[in-house]
């Protein structure tokens, strides 16, 4: 397993994906309710930030590697379910869970659909696109705002706005995953063909 500082920050998303989650069941009279929203939230942005600049850095110093590209995505991956769930649970549901469900299985069906195809050499073929792009700022600007969940400079109330990019990026995922889908059926159909 390579060792390097982009991989290394890839660790610290992972290890900060429990704090996220965790700071919602400290023992009471720990952080008041304010306090535990505004940790959640900063502590997810320094876990997004880490995303963009974990990949920004092996691209730049050439350390890209095949582990690194493996341990990524699940990081990713596993920081938006915890977050989701965590937002699904918290005062009566700050997010819908059909919205969870729906961006949570997406992302299991997409990446079962990308290591299939990449086992048969046709991985370009769900190369990420401009869409998925839009839906991750989406999801990733909702969900700290959803975190957060009260007004922001006096002006932006981020449960609102939250709501709203997180109802975005719900629709987003389900057209990016059609999308992805429609890529990858003539491969499917080929070889589901050549099973019968």
């Amino acid at each position: 397993m390579p060792f390097n500082i982009p991989i290394l920050l890839t660790w610290l998303r992972v290890a900060l994906i429990p704090l996220v989650v965790g700071v919602f069941y400290l023992p009471d009279g720990w952080l008041q309710p304010h306090d535990r929203n505004l940790a959640a939230t900063l502590i997810f942005i320094v876990a997004a930030i880490t995303d963009w600049f974990d990949g920004f850095l092996a691209r730049r110093w050439n350390q890209t590697s095949a582990f690194g590209a493996f341990l990524d995505p699940v990081a990713d991956k596993l920081m938006v379910a915890g977050a989701l769930l965590v937002l699904v649970h918290l005062d009566g549901g700050r997010c819908h869970p059909l919205f969870a469900f729906i961006i949570i299985g997406r992302e299991i069906a997409i990446s079962a659909l990308r290591e299939w195809m990449a086992q048969i050499g046709a991985s370009k073929s769900v190369a990420v696109s401009s869409i998925g792009k839009i839906k991750t700022a989406a999801q990733m600007t909702a969900i700290p705002a959803l975190l957060y969940n009260d007004v922001l400079l006096g002006a932006i109330d981020t449960r609102y706005w939250g709501e709203k990019l997180l109802w975005l990026a719900s629709v987003l995922t389900v057209w990016s995953m059609l999308y992805y889908l429609r890529k990858a059926w003539p491969l499917i159909k080929e070889k589901a063909g050549n099973l019968n």
